[in-house]
């Protein structure tokens, strides 16, 4: 054994840490962390700072989007660069002029295919069921690594269910607010918004969905419903999806989304007991 080795303290906890990625019974040298477990929580504070920094490739995920079969547009919210998004949250929640102006023309577009005259439609009619609007969020890693695979599981889903899509919506320095004005300028009935998790120590790329019905500019958290921690290491794709999909089929039904409308569909507590994936804190049957 070393003499570094020798000088650790090991934590009686520490065979617990096999069951989360949290910091936990780390051990001492001295009064301090082991020089492993510092070396790693600095390693993780690094990969943190970077997928809040790292720019979103929307390029990339506009060609990722395209081999899926989906149209997608580009827009930017109010906040023009990095800096300006960390420092104005307000100004990443709406849009700039040019980019409602790209979505009013695709709706013009839309509906001049449709033989529809903008001048007759009314304020409550829909041209979409669905928007799908991504925004870099907090971590662009989140979105590059989950989002093009997550929106065609969506996409297919929604399909099978007889919605009708809107082309998804790339937002540069958005916050999540801005998918209601996205939604409100596309006249679509609700709206889905991918974006990339505030990143932990243990979790940089963890994407989050929120969900609105009725979106519009003016919303505060309470209309919306939300799907979190969306990685490999958390929430599948399949079950962030199956999630997903009955709170949204339950809103259109009901007309409503937020805290009027509870996720139902997890499985009964008796049956989580008897799951594989058993809670390590409860007895052995």
């Amino acid at each position: 054994m070393s003499e570094q080795e020798s000088s650790v303290v090991v934590n009686a906890w520490s065979n617990l840490r096999q069951f989360t990625d949290a910091r936990i019974a780390l051990g001492r040298a001295g009064t301090s962390v082991p020089t492993a477990a510092l070396l790693a929580f600095q390693l993780d504070h690094a990969r943190a700072r970077d997928a809040v920094h790292l720019p979103l490739d929307m390029a990339l995920l506009q060609t990722q989007l395209t081999s899926a079969g989906l149209e997608s547009l580009q827009v930017q919210s109010r906040a023009h660069n990095r800096l300006v998004y960390l420092q104005r949250p307000d100004w990443g929640r709406r849009l700039n002029a040019e980019s409602v102006s790209v979505l009013e023309q695709r709706v013009a577009a839309a509906l001049s295919a449709e033989g529809v005259d903008e001048g007759v439609l009314g304020a409550d009619e829909r041209l979409w069921d669905v928007a799908i609007v991504i925004v870099d969020g907090l971590s662009s890693q989140a979105v590059q690594a989950h989002s093009a695979a997550m929106v065609s599981r969506l996409a297919t889903a929604f399909d099978q269910s007889g919605l009708t899509l809107a082309p998804v919506v790339l937002v540069q320095q958005g916050r999540v607010a801005v998918g209601d004005e996205v939604a409100e300028v596309l006249r679509a009935r609700m709206v889905v918004l991918l974006v990339g998790e505030r990143p932990g120590l243990s979790s940089p790329d963890s994407l989050g969905i929120y969900f609105t019905y009725a979106p519009k500019v003016g919303l505060t958290d309470a209309a919306r419903n939300c799907i979190s921690n969306i990685r490999p290491a958390g929430l599948s794709y399949e079950q962030a999806c199956g999630k997903l999909m009955y709170l949204l089929l339950e809103a259109n039904r009901r007309g409503l989304s937020g805290v009027q409308l509870k996720d139902e569909s997890e499985v009964e507590p008796a049956q989580m007991l008897t799951s594989v994936n058993r809670n390590f804190l409860l007895p052995k049957e």
